[in-house]
Protein backbone atom coordinates (compact mmCIF):
# COMPACT_ATOMS: atom_id res chain seq x y z
CA UNK A 1 0.00 0.00 0.00
CA UNK A 2 1.36 3.65 -0.85
CA UNK A 3 2.20 5.66 2.57
CA UNK A 4 4.41 7.97 0.90
CA UNK A 5 2.87 11.40 1.74
CA UNK A 6 4.63 13.32 -0.97
CA UNK A 7 3.41 11.06 -3.76
CA UNK A 8 0.08 11.45 -1.94
CA UNK A 9 0.61 14.77 -1.70
CA UNK A 10 1.11 15.07 -5.50
CA UNK A 11 -1.53 12.32 -7.00
CA UNK A 12 -4.67 14.04 -4.39
CA UNK A 13 -6.92 16.27 -5.73
CA UNK A 14 -7.46 19.74 -5.33
CA UNK A 15 -9.42 20.78 -2.53
CA UNK A 16 -11.27 24.48 -1.96
CA UNK A 17 -10.32 26.12 1.22
CA UNK A 18 -14.37 26.22 2.36
CA UNK A 19 -14.16 22.16 2.11
CA UNK A 20 -11.12 22.35 3.51
CA UNK A 21 -12.11 24.25 6.29
CA UNK A 22 -15.38 22.84 6.95
CA UNK A 23 -12.93 19.41 7.73
CA UNK A 24 -11.34 21.33 9.96
CA UNK A 25 -13.89 23.01 11.80
CA UNK A 26 -15.30 19.37 12.54
CA UNK A 27 -12.36 18.82 14.68
CA UNK A 28 -13.05 21.80 16.60
CA UNK A 29 -17.20 21.09 17.02
CA UNK A 30 -16.87 21.09 20.63
CA UNK A 31 -15.68 24.45 20.45
CA UNK A 32 -18.93 25.87 18.98
CA UNK A 33 -20.69 27.87 22.26
CA UNK A 34 -16.83 29.14 22.51
CA UNK A 35 -16.73 30.44 18.80
CA UNK A 36 -20.35 31.46 19.14
CA UNK A 37 -19.48 33.93 22.43
CA UNK A 38 -16.40 35.23 20.42
CA UNK A 39 -18.08 35.62 17.22
CA UNK A 40 -20.64 38.18 19.84
CA UNK A 41 -18.02 39.89 21.13
CA UNK A 42 -15.89 40.76 17.65
CA UNK A 43 -19.56 41.72 16.28
CA UNK A 44 -20.61 44.21 18.99
CA UNK A 45 -16.97 45.37 19.06
CA UNK A 46 -17.46 45.96 15.23
CA UNK A 47 -20.56 47.53 15.72
CA UNK A 48 -19.52 50.15 18.70
CA UNK A 49 -16.47 51.30 16.40
CA UNK A 50 -19.09 51.88 13.18
CA UNK A 51 -21.44 54.19 15.46
CA UNK A 52 -18.23 56.22 15.99
CA UNK A 53 -18.08 58.53 12.58
CA UNK A 54 -22.03 58.87 12.68
CA UNK A 55 -21.75 60.23 16.30
CA UNK A 56 -18.65 62.44 15.24
CA UNK A 57 -20.68 63.52 11.38
CA UNK A 58 -23.73 64.70 13.56
CA UNK A 59 -21.75 66.27 16.01
CA UNK A 60 -19.83 68.24 13.71
CA UNK A 61 -23.07 69.54 12.14
CA UNK A 62 -25.25 70.03 14.86
CA UNK A 63 -22.82 71.07 17.92
CA UNK A 64 -19.25 72.18 16.23
CA UNK A 65 -20.75 74.14 13.37
CA UNK A 66 -22.76 76.17 15.46
CA UNK A 67 -20.83 76.53 18.59
CA UNK A 68 -22.74 74.23 21.33
CA UNK A 69 -20.00 72.72 23.36
CA UNK A 70 -22.23 71.54 25.53
CA UNK A 71 -23.39 69.20 23.03
CA UNK A 72 -19.64 68.13 21.89
CA UNK A 73 -18.97 67.44 25.35
CA UNK A 74 -21.84 65.27 25.69
CA UNK A 75 -20.75 63.51 22.49
CA UNK A 76 -17.34 63.11 23.53
CA UNK A 77 -18.59 61.36 26.95
CA UNK A 78 -20.62 58.95 24.65
CA UNK A 79 -17.79 58.15 22.14
CA UNK A 80 -15.15 57.63 25.22
CA UNK A 81 -18.14 54.99 27.05
CA UNK A 82 -18.37 53.39 23.48
CA UNK A 83 -14.77 53.22 22.78
CA UNK A 84 -14.12 51.63 26.64
CA UNK A 85 -16.91 48.96 25.94
CA UNK A 86 -14.91 48.09 22.61
CA UNK A 87 -12.00 47.65 24.55
CA UNK A 88 -13.07 45.37 26.88
CA UNK A 89 -14.83 43.25 24.17
CA UNK A 90 -11.41 43.28 21.93
CA UNK A 91 -9.93 41.77 24.72
CA UNK A 92 -12.42 39.10 25.23
CA UNK A 93 -12.48 38.12 21.79
CA UNK A 94 -8.64 37.68 21.60
CA UNK A 95 -8.90 35.37 25.10
CA UNK A 96 -11.52 33.23 23.80
CA UNK A 97 -10.23 32.60 20.58
CA UNK A 98 -6.64 31.90 22.08
CA UNK A 99 -8.12 29.26 24.24
CA UNK A 100 -9.65 28.01 21.05
CA UNK A 101 -6.66 28.26 19.05
CA UNK A 102 -4.55 26.10 22.16
CA UNK A 103 -7.37 23.96 22.32
CA UNK A 104 -7.60 23.08 18.47
CA UNK A 105 -3.55 22.97 18.96
CA UNK A 106 -4.01 20.40 21.58
CA UNK A 107 -6.29 18.35 20.38
CA UNK A 108 -4.82 18.37 16.88
CA UNK A 109 -1.89 17.07 17.83
CA UNK A 110 -3.28 14.43 19.77
CA UNK A 111 -5.43 13.45 16.66
CA UNK A 112 -2.10 12.91 14.76
CA UNK A 113 -0.27 11.33 17.03
CA UNK A 114 -2.92 8.77 17.71
CA UNK A 115 -3.25 8.22 14.18
CA UNK A 116 0.66 7.55 13.82
CA UNK A 117 -0.03 4.78 16.53
CA UNK A 118 -2.86 3.06 14.37
CA UNK A 119 -0.75 3.46 11.61
CA UNK A 120 1.40 0.20 10.32
CA UNK A 121 5.33 0.01 10.28
CA UNK A 122 4.44 0.67 6.31
CA UNK A 123 3.87 3.54 6.78
CA UNK A 124 7.26 4.67 8.79
CA UNK A 125 9.23 2.95 6.19
CA UNK A 126 8.20 5.04 3.61
CA UNK A 127 8.36 8.09 5.19
CA UNK A 128 11.52 10.78 6.90
CA UNK A 129 11.02 10.90 10.87
CA UNK A 130 11.64 14.44 10.27
CA UNK A 131 9.39 15.32 8.37
CA UNK A 132 6.39 13.74 10.27
CA UNK A 133 8.17 15.59 13.49
CA UNK A 134 7.80 19.24 11.42
CA UNK A 135 3.87 18.13 10.41
CA UNK A 136 3.16 17.91 14.15
CA UNK A 137 5.03 20.44 15.53
CA UNK A 138 5.42 23.16 12.88
CA UNK A 139 2.33 22.65 10.56
CA UNK A 140 -0.13 22.51 13.66
CA UNK A 141 1.48 25.56 14.90
CA UNK A 142 0.52 27.73 11.82
CA UNK A 143 -2.92 26.79 12.41
CA UNK A 144 -2.87 27.66 15.85
CA UNK A 145 -1.36 31.03 14.83
CA UNK A 146 -4.45 31.39 12.45
CA UNK A 147 -6.89 30.45 15.18
CA UNK A 148 -5.98 31.96 18.05
CA UNK A 149 -4.82 35.55 16.43
CA UNK A 150 -5.55 35.80 12.73
CA UNK A 151 -9.00 34.27 13.06
CA UNK A 152 -10.01 36.88 15.42
CA UNK A 153 -8.82 39.64 12.91
CA UNK A 154 -10.59 38.36 9.97
CA UNK A 155 -13.84 37.83 11.64
CA UNK A 156 -13.35 41.37 12.77
CA UNK A 157 -12.49 42.84 9.47
CA UNK A 158 -15.27 41.23 7.73
CA UNK A 159 -17.61 42.39 10.14
CA UNK A 160 -16.60 46.19 10.33
CA UNK A 161 -15.93 46.01 6.62
CA UNK A 162 -19.80 45.07 5.99
CA UNK A 163 -21.01 47.69 8.50
CA UNK A 164 -19.33 50.15 6.61
CA UNK A 165 -20.25 49.25 3.49
CA UNK A 166 -24.01 49.24 4.48
CA UNK A 167 -23.79 52.75 6.09
CA UNK A 168 -21.79 54.48 3.20
CA UNK A 169 -25.24 53.09 1.34
CA UNK A 170 -27.83 54.09 3.78
CA UNK A 171 -25.95 57.47 3.94
CA UNK A 172 -25.64 58.21 0.03
CA UNK A 173 -26.28 55.63 -2.46
CA UNK A 174 -24.40 56.62 -5.48
CA UNK A 175 -21.52 58.12 -3.43
CA UNK A 176 -21.51 54.06 -1.88
CA UNK A 177 -21.36 52.42 -4.96
CA UNK A 178 -18.43 54.38 -6.17
CA UNK A 179 -16.64 53.89 -2.96
CA UNK A 180 -17.26 49.80 -3.24
CA UNK A 181 -16.45 49.41 -7.01
CA UNK A 182 -12.68 49.32 -6.29
CA UNK A 183 -13.84 46.55 -4.10
CA UNK A 184 -15.00 44.05 -7.10
CA UNK A 185 -11.34 44.71 -8.65
CA UNK A 186 -9.96 43.26 -5.05
CA UNK A 187 -12.65 40.43 -5.21
CA UNK A 188 -11.28 39.35 -8.93
CA UNK A 189 -7.54 39.82 -7.78
CA UNK A 190 -7.79 37.93 -4.80
CA UNK A 191 -9.71 34.85 -6.55
CA UNK A 192 -7.11 34.45 -9.26
CA UNK A 193 -3.88 34.98 -7.10
CA UNK A 194 -4.65 32.95 -4.17
CA UNK A 195 -4.34 29.70 -5.38
CA UNK A 196 -0.85 30.18 -5.95
CA UNK A 197 -0.26 31.71 -2.60
CA UNK A 198 -1.51 28.23 -1.10
CA UNK A 199 0.67 26.01 -3.68
CA UNK A 200 3.60 28.81 -2.62
CA UNK A 201 3.23 28.19 0.96
CA UNK A 202 2.66 24.34 0.37
CA UNK A 203 5.81 24.16 -1.08
CA UNK A 204 7.68 26.52 1.92
CA UNK A 205 5.61 23.67 4.66
CA UNK A 206 7.14 20.88 2.22
CA UNK A 207 10.78 21.77 2.55
CA UNK A 208 10.62 22.47 6.22
CA UNK A 209 9.44 19.27 6.60
CA UNK A 210 12.67 18.06 4.26
CA UNK A 211 15.06 20.15 5.97
CA UNK A 212 13.89 18.81 9.69
CA UNK A 213 14.52 15.11 8.27
CA UNK A 214 17.63 15.86 6.62
CA UNK A 215 18.81 17.34 9.54
CA UNK A 216 17.40 14.74 11.77
CA UNK A 217 18.93 11.77 9.74
CA UNK A 218 22.42 13.69 9.84
CA UNK A 219 22.32 14.17 13.32
CA UNK A 220 21.43 10.70 13.79
CA UNK A 221 24.19 9.53 12.06
CA UNK A 222 27.26 11.65 13.00
CA UNK A 223 29.19 9.21 14.30
CA UNK A 224 29.99 7.78 11.01
CA UNK A 225 29.99 11.11 9.75
CA UNK A 226 32.85 11.74 12.41
CA UNK A 227 34.46 8.35 11.74
CA UNK A 228 34.46 8.91 7.70
CA UNK A 229 35.41 12.22 8.14
CA UNK A 230 32.93 13.26 5.88
CA UNK A 231 31.72 16.48 7.26
CA UNK A 232 31.64 17.70 3.95
CA UNK A 233 29.03 15.12 2.53
CA UNK A 234 26.73 16.31 5.96
CA UNK A 235 27.50 20.26 4.93
CA UNK A 236 26.76 19.45 1.19
CA UNK A 237 23.23 17.23 2.01
CA UNK A 238 22.19 20.14 4.65
CA UNK A 239 23.31 22.64 1.98
CA UNK A 240 21.09 21.61 -0.69
CA UNK A 241 17.94 21.53 1.92
CA UNK A 242 18.76 25.03 3.22
CA UNK A 243 19.07 26.24 -0.07
CA UNK A 244 15.43 24.62 -0.96
CA UNK A 245 14.09 26.00 1.98
CA UNK A 246 15.37 29.63 1.00
CA UNK A 247 14.23 29.42 -2.56
CA UNK A 248 11.09 28.09 -1.37
CA UNK A 249 10.42 30.23 1.36
CA UNK A 250 11.33 33.46 -0.55
CA UNK A 251 8.63 32.60 -2.84
CA UNK A 252 6.24 32.13 -0.15
CA UNK A 253 7.53 35.70 1.27
CA UNK A 254 6.34 36.88 -1.98
CA UNK A 255 3.05 35.84 -2.71
CA UNK A 256 2.18 36.25 1.05
CA UNK A 257 2.86 40.04 0.70
CA UNK A 258 1.74 40.56 -2.64
CA UNK A 259 -1.95 41.39 -1.33
CA UNK A 260 -0.95 44.73 0.55
CA UNK A 261 -0.02 46.77 -1.83
CA UNK A 262 -2.66 46.07 -4.33
CA UNK A 263 -5.42 46.75 -1.44
CA UNK A 264 -3.49 49.81 -0.35
CA UNK A 265 -3.86 51.17 -4.41
CA UNK A 266 -7.64 50.20 -4.51
CA UNK A 267 -7.68 52.03 -0.83
CA UNK A 268 -6.65 55.09 -2.06
CA UNK A 269 -8.58 55.29 -5.03
CA UNK A 270 -11.63 54.86 -3.35
CA UNK A 271 -10.72 57.58 -0.85
CA UNK A 272 -9.38 60.10 -3.62
CA UNK A 273 -13.47 58.97 -5.06
CA UNK A 274 -15.09 59.88 -2.06
CA UNK A 275 -13.50 62.88 -1.46
CA UNK A 276 -14.05 64.55 -5.26
CA UNK A 277 -17.02 63.40 -5.48
CA UNK A 278 -18.05 64.57 -1.68
CA UNK A 279 -17.18 67.91 -2.08
CA UNK A 280 -19.28 68.23 -5.66
CA UNK A 281 -21.99 66.91 -3.05
CA UNK A 282 -21.58 69.49 -0.42
CA UNK A 283 -24.43 72.36 -1.11
CA UNK A 284 -27.03 69.65 -2.15
CA UNK A 285 -28.24 67.02 0.29
CA UNK A 286 -24.99 66.86 1.57
CA UNK A 287 -23.09 68.49 4.26
CA UNK A 288 -19.33 68.41 5.55
CA UNK A 289 -19.93 66.74 8.60
CA UNK A 290 -20.81 63.53 6.66
CA UNK A 291 -18.45 63.96 4.49
CA UNK A 292 -15.83 63.45 7.22
CA UNK A 293 -17.96 60.83 8.50
CA UNK A 294 -17.72 59.46 4.58
CA UNK A 295 -14.81 59.48 4.58
CA UNK A 296 -13.85 57.73 8.24
CA UNK A 297 -16.84 54.98 6.41
CA UNK A 298 -14.67 54.56 3.73
CA UNK A 299 -10.87 54.39 5.82
CA UNK A 300 -13.06 51.56 8.40
CA UNK A 301 -13.88 49.48 4.78
CA UNK A 302 -11.03 49.36 3.44
CA UNK A 303 -8.57 49.31 6.44
CA UNK A 304 -9.87 46.09 7.34
CA UNK A 305 -8.90 44.71 3.86
CA UNK A 306 -5.54 46.05 4.07
CA UNK A 307 -5.39 43.61 7.28
CA UNK A 308 -7.38 40.80 5.26
CA UNK A 309 -4.46 40.77 2.72
CA UNK A 310 -2.27 39.80 5.38
CA UNK A 311 -4.70 37.77 7.08
CA UNK A 312 -5.82 35.89 3.78
CA UNK A 313 -1.97 35.24 3.32
CA UNK A 314 -2.37 33.46 6.93
CA UNK A 315 -5.28 31.77 5.75
CA UNK A 316 -3.40 29.75 3.12
CA UNK A 317 -0.75 29.35 4.80
CA UNK A 318 -3.09 27.84 7.69
CA UNK A 319 -5.07 25.70 4.90
CA UNK A 320 -1.51 24.49 3.67
CA UNK A 321 -0.37 23.36 6.81
CA UNK A 322 -3.96 21.87 7.19
CA UNK A 323 -3.81 19.75 3.46
CA UNK A 324 -0.12 18.53 5.11
CA UNK A 325 -1.78 17.10 8.68
CA UNK A 326 -5.23 16.10 6.83
CA UNK A 327 -3.06 13.66 4.31
CA UNK A 328 -1.89 11.81 7.86
CA UNK A 329 -5.45 12.18 9.21
CA UNK A 330 -6.73 10.51 6.01
CA UNK A 331 -4.75 7.60 6.21
CA UNK A 332 -5.96 4.14 7.59
CA UNK A 333 -3.81 0.81 8.42
CA UNK A 334 -3.84 -1.63 6.06
CA UNK A 335 -3.21 -4.32 8.93
CA UNK A 336 -7.14 -4.91 9.19
CA UNK A 337 -8.36 -7.39 11.74
CA UNK A 338 -10.93 -10.03 10.72
CA UNK A 339 -13.21 -12.53 12.24
CA UNK A 340 -12.06 -16.41 12.46
CA UNK A 341 -13.60 -18.90 14.65
CA UNK A 342 -11.84 -21.30 14.04
CA UNK A 343 -10.65 -23.52 17.21
CA UNK A 344 -6.92 -23.37 18.51
CA UNK A 345 -4.69 -25.96 17.57
CA UNK A 346 -3.30 -27.68 20.18
CA UNK A 347 -0.20 -28.89 17.83
CA UNK A 348 1.03 -26.45 15.11
CA UNK A 349 1.61 -23.26 17.18
CA UNK A 350 2.49 -21.01 13.66
CA UNK A 351 1.84 -21.69 9.68
CA UNK A 352 2.20 -20.46 6.65
CA UNK A 353 0.07 -21.01 4.17
CA UNK A 354 0.59 -20.27 -0.13
CA UNK A 355 2.68 -16.77 1.54
CA UNK A 356 3.25 -13.95 -1.14
CA UNK A 357 4.62 -11.05 0.00
CA UNK A 358 6.23 -8.06 -1.58
CA UNK A 359 6.74 -4.50 -0.14
CA UNK A 360 6.17 -2.93 -3.42
CA UNK A 361 3.34 -4.63 -5.39
CA UNK A 362 5.70 -4.76 -8.35
CA UNK A 363 8.56 -6.69 -6.58
CA UNK A 364 7.25 -9.97 -4.31
CA UNK A 365 10.12 -11.17 -2.36
CA UNK A 366 8.19 -14.36 -0.75
CA UNK A 367 6.32 -16.53 -3.31
CA UNK A 368 4.11 -19.42 -2.11
CA UNK A 369 5.62 -20.06 0.82
CA UNK A 370 4.07 -22.57 3.19
CA UNK A 371 5.55 -24.62 6.23
CA UNK A 372 4.57 -25.17 9.96
CA UNK A 373 6.21 -24.76 13.51
CA UNK A 374 5.28 -26.93 16.44
CA UNK A 375 5.41 -25.89 20.25
CA UNK A 376 8.57 -25.94 22.35
CA UNK A 377 11.08 -26.50 19.13
CA UNK A 378 13.95 -24.13 18.21
CA UNK A 379 13.75 -23.03 14.38
CA UNK A 380 16.36 -21.35 12.76
CA UNK A 381 15.99 -19.14 9.11
CA UNK A 382 19.38 -19.23 7.25
CA UNK A 383 20.44 -17.63 4.24
CA UNK A 384 22.42 -14.98 2.13
CA UNK A 385 21.80 -11.39 3.10
CA UNK A 386 18.89 -10.13 1.21
CA UNK A 387 16.87 -13.78 1.01
CA UNK A 388 14.02 -12.97 3.05
CA UNK A 389 15.00 -13.86 6.93
CA UNK A 390 13.75 -10.93 8.21
CA UNK A 391 11.13 -10.52 6.18
CA UNK A 392 9.50 -13.85 7.31
CA UNK A 393 10.07 -12.73 11.24
CA UNK A 394 7.88 -9.97 10.33
CA UNK A 395 5.38 -11.63 9.22
CA UNK A 396 5.29 -13.58 12.12
CA UNK A 397 5.26 -10.53 14.06
CA UNK A 398 2.54 -9.16 11.79
CA UNK A 399 4.36 -6.09 11.24
CA UNK A 400 3.05 -6.90 7.76
CA UNK A 401 0.41 -8.90 6.36
CA UNK A 402 0.55 -11.13 3.57
CA UNK A 403 -0.08 -10.21 -0.04
CA UNK A 404 -1.78 -13.96 -0.46
CA UNK A 405 -2.06 -16.53 1.33
CA UNK A 406 -2.49 -16.58 5.07
CA UNK A 407 -0.22 -16.83 8.19
CA UNK A 408 -1.92 -19.15 11.02
CA UNK A 409 -1.38 -18.48 14.93
CA UNK A 410 -2.50 -21.49 17.03
CA UNK A 411 -4.47 -22.69 13.84
CA UNK A 412 -6.28 -19.42 13.52
CA UNK A 413 -5.93 -16.38 11.00
CA UNK A 414 -3.02 -14.41 13.03
CA UNK A 415 -5.30 -11.65 12.08
CA UNK A 416 -8.22 -12.26 14.29
CA UNK A 417 -5.98 -11.61 17.09
CA UNK A 418 -5.96 -8.24 18.30
CA UNK A 419 -2.74 -6.36 19.12
CA UNK A 420 -2.57 -6.56 22.64
CA UNK A 421 -2.99 -10.50 22.48
CA UNK A 422 -0.74 -10.78 19.67
CA UNK A 423 2.27 -8.81 21.04
CA UNK A 424 1.73 -10.90 24.76
CA UNK A 425 1.75 -14.25 22.26
CA UNK A 426 4.92 -13.68 19.82
CA UNK A 427 8.23 -11.75 21.19
CA UNK A 428 10.28 -10.15 18.77
CA UNK A 429 13.81 -8.87 19.44
CA UNK A 430 15.53 -7.15 16.89
CA UNK A 431 18.93 -6.73 15.64
CA UNK A 432 18.99 -2.89 16.55
CA UNK A 433 16.59 -2.35 19.21
CA UNK A 434 15.24 0.93 20.01
CA UNK A 435 14.96 1.97 24.02
CA UNK A 436 13.30 4.97 25.57
CA UNK A 437 14.95 7.41 27.60
CA UNK A 438 14.81 6.23 31.41
CA UNK A 439 15.71 3.53 33.56
CA UNK A 440 16.76 0.04 32.83
CA UNK A 441 12.93 -0.79 34.87
CA UNK A 442 11.18 1.37 32.55
CA UNK A 443 12.27 -0.33 29.60
CA UNK A 444 12.29 -4.23 30.82
CA UNK A 445 8.48 -3.49 31.99
CA UNK A 446 7.43 -1.39 29.05
CA UNK A 447 4.29 -2.46 27.60
CA UNK A 448 3.89 -5.22 30.34
CA UNK A 449 0.95 -4.58 32.47
CA UNK A 450 1.62 -7.86 35.15
CA UNK A 451 4.79 -5.93 37.09
CA UNK A 452 3.69 -2.56 36.92
CA UNK A 453 2.81 -1.86 40.37
CA UNK A 454 5.85 -4.57 41.61
CA UNK A 455 8.87 -2.57 44.05
CA UNK A 456 12.32 -3.20 43.20
CA UNK A 457 13.21 -6.02 44.93
CA UNK A 458 10.10 -8.03 43.75
CA UNK A 459 11.26 -6.98 40.02
CA UNK A 460 14.70 -8.72 41.30
CA UNK A 461 12.72 -11.85 42.38
CA UNK A 462 10.78 -11.91 39.28
CA UNK A 463 13.73 -11.75 37.21
CA UNK A 464 16.20 -14.00 39.15
CA UNK A 465 12.94 -16.76 38.90
CA UNK A 466 13.31 -16.17 35.23
CA UNK A 467 16.61 -17.30 35.01
CA UNK A 468 17.56 -13.41 34.00
CA UNK A 469 19.51 -12.54 36.72
CA UNK A 470 22.93 -13.21 35.29
CA UNK A 471 21.88 -10.12 32.61
CA UNK A 472 20.51 -7.66 35.10
CA UNK A 473 23.85 -7.97 37.32
CA UNK A 474 25.65 -6.38 34.17
CA UNK A 475 24.42 -3.52 34.91
CA UNK A 476 26.01 -1.24 37.37
CA UNK A 477 22.60 0.24 39.34
CA UNK A 478 20.44 -2.92 38.35
CA UNK A 479 17.30 -1.60 38.00
CA UNK A 480 17.96 1.79 38.28
CA UNK A 481 20.65 2.12 35.73
CA UNK A 482 19.66 4.80 33.47
CA UNK A 483 19.33 4.44 29.87
CA UNK A 484 19.56 7.41 26.88
CA UNK A 485 18.24 6.12 23.59
CA UNK A 486 20.10 8.03 21.59
CA UNK A 487 22.82 8.73 23.78
CA UNK A 488 26.05 6.53 25.23
CA UNK A 489 24.88 5.76 28.04
CA UNK A 490 24.98 1.44 27.77
CA UNK A 491 26.54 0.22 24.85
CA UNK A 492 24.51 -1.74 22.27
CA UNK A 493 25.22 -5.06 23.64
CA UNK A 494 23.28 -3.97 27.14
CA UNK A 495 20.58 -2.33 25.33
CA UNK A 496 20.14 -5.84 23.24
CA UNK A 497 20.05 -7.52 26.86
CA UNK A 498 17.35 -5.19 27.88
CA UNK A 499 14.98 -6.31 25.05
CA UNK A 500 16.21 -9.29 25.61
CA UNK A 501 14.73 -9.74 29.34
CA UNK A 502 11.34 -7.44 28.43
CA UNK A 503 10.85 -9.88 25.78
CA UNK A 504 11.30 -12.69 27.79
CA UNK A 505 9.25 -11.32 30.75
CA UNK A 506 6.23 -10.93 28.55
CA UNK A 507 6.32 -14.96 28.49
CA UNK A 508 5.50 -14.97 24.86
CA UNK A 509 4.57 -18.76 23.33
CA UNK A 510 6.88 -17.37 20.45
CA UNK A 511 9.67 -16.11 20.69
CA UNK A 512 11.84 -14.00 17.95
CA UNK A 513 15.59 -13.00 17.52
CA UNK A 514 16.71 -11.32 14.85
CA UNK A 515 20.61 -11.30 15.30
CA UNK A 516 20.19 -10.80 18.88
CA UNK A 517 23.48 -12.00 19.94
CA UNK A 518 25.21 -10.11 16.66
CA UNK A 519 26.62 -7.33 19.37
CA UNK A 520 27.40 -8.88 22.22
CA UNK A 521 30.67 -10.97 24.06
CA UNK A 522 30.99 -14.78 23.32
CA UNK A 523 30.28 -14.93 27.43
CA UNK A 524 27.37 -13.08 27.26
CA UNK A 525 25.98 -15.19 23.95
CA UNK A 526 26.47 -18.56 26.29
CA UNK A 527 24.46 -16.67 29.17
CA UNK A 528 21.86 -16.07 26.49
CA UNK A 529 22.25 -19.52 25.41
CA UNK A 530 21.27 -21.30 28.89
CA UNK A 531 18.19 -18.77 29.33
CA UNK A 532 17.00 -19.76 25.85
CA UNK A 533 17.16 -23.28 27.20
CA UNK A 534 15.43 -22.73 29.69
CA UNK A 535 12.33 -21.24 28.94
CA UNK A 536 9.23 -23.54 29.10
CA UNK A 537 9.19 -26.76 27.44
CA UNK A 538 6.22 -25.01 25.48
CA UNK A 539 7.81 -22.01 23.94
CA UNK A 540 8.91 -21.55 20.59
CA UNK A 541 12.02 -20.20 19.67
CA UNK A 542 12.81 -18.23 16.13
CA UNK A 543 16.26 -17.35 15.53
CA UNK A 544 17.99 -15.26 12.85
CA UNK A 545 21.55 -15.57 12.82
CA UNK A 546 25.04 -15.49 10.58
CA UNK A 547 27.24 -17.23 13.49
CA UNK A 548 27.02 -21.03 13.25
CA UNK A 549 27.13 -21.71 16.57
CA UNK A 550 23.89 -19.67 17.47
CA UNK A 551 21.77 -22.30 15.35
CA UNK A 552 23.92 -25.36 15.70
CA UNK A 553 21.39 -26.61 18.23
CA UNK A 554 18.27 -25.80 16.75
CA UNK A 555 15.36 -28.14 16.29
CA UNK A 556 15.06 -27.80 12.22
CA UNK A 557 17.06 -25.43 9.96
CA UNK A 558 14.91 -23.62 7.16
CA UNK A 559 17.02 -22.38 4.45
CA UNK A 560 15.70 -18.53 3.02
CA UNK A 561 16.48 -17.43 -0.56
CA UNK A 562 14.99 -16.00 -3.67
CA UNK A 563 11.56 -15.87 -2.10
CA UNK A 564 11.16 -19.25 -1.51
CA UNK A 565 11.58 -21.60 2.20
CA UNK A 566 12.77 -25.43 2.15
CA UNK A 567 14.36 -27.59 5.22
CA UNK A 568 18.20 -27.72 5.14
CA UNK A 569 18.01 -30.58 7.40
CA UNK A 570 21.05 -30.28 9.71
CA UNK A 571 23.56 -27.44 10.06
CA UNK A 572 26.45 -29.09 7.75
CA UNK A 573 23.02 -29.10 4.84
CA UNK A 574 22.92 -25.19 5.17
CA UNK A 575 26.20 -24.95 5.04
CA UNK A 576 26.16 -26.91 1.82
CA UNK A 577 23.43 -25.15 0.50
CA UNK A 578 24.71 -21.62 1.36
CA UNK A 579 28.46 -23.34 -0.50
CA UNK A 580 26.96 -24.24 -3.66
CA UNK A 581 25.92 -20.89 -5.15
CA UNK A 582 22.64 -20.40 -3.82
CA UNK A 583 22.54 -17.04 -3.76
CA UNK A 584 19.88 -14.06 -3.93
CA UNK A 585 18.23 -13.84 -7.72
Amino acid sequence: MNYNLNKLSEQAEKTSNIAALKKLLQLISHEKRTLLLATITIILNSTLNLLGPLIIGHTIDKYVQTRQYHGVLVASGILLGMYLVALVTSYLQTKLMGGVGQRMLFTLRNAIFNKLQLLPVDFFNQNKAGDLISRVNNDTDKLNQFFSQSLVQFIGSIATMTGAGIFLLLIHVQLGLAAIAPMLLILIFTTLVSPWVKKANAKNLKSVGGMSAEIQESLNNFKVIIAFNRRDYFRKRFDGANQQNYKTAISAGLANNIFMPVYSLFSSIAQLTVLVYGIYLIGTDFSIGLLIAYLSYVTLFYNPLRQLAALWANFQTAMAAWDRISQILGLDTNLVNIDDTTPPSSETLLEFKNVHFGYADDQEILHNVSFKMERGKTYALVGPTGGGKTTTASLIARLYDPNKGAVLLNGKDIRSYDDEERSQKIGFILQEPFLFTGTVRENILYGNALYKDHTNEQMEQVIADANLGSLLAIFENGLDTQVSSGGDSISLGQKQLIAFMRAVLRNPELLILDEATANIDTITEKLLGDILNNLPATTTRVIIAHRLNTIENADEIYFVNSGEISRAGSLNDAMDMLLKGKRVS
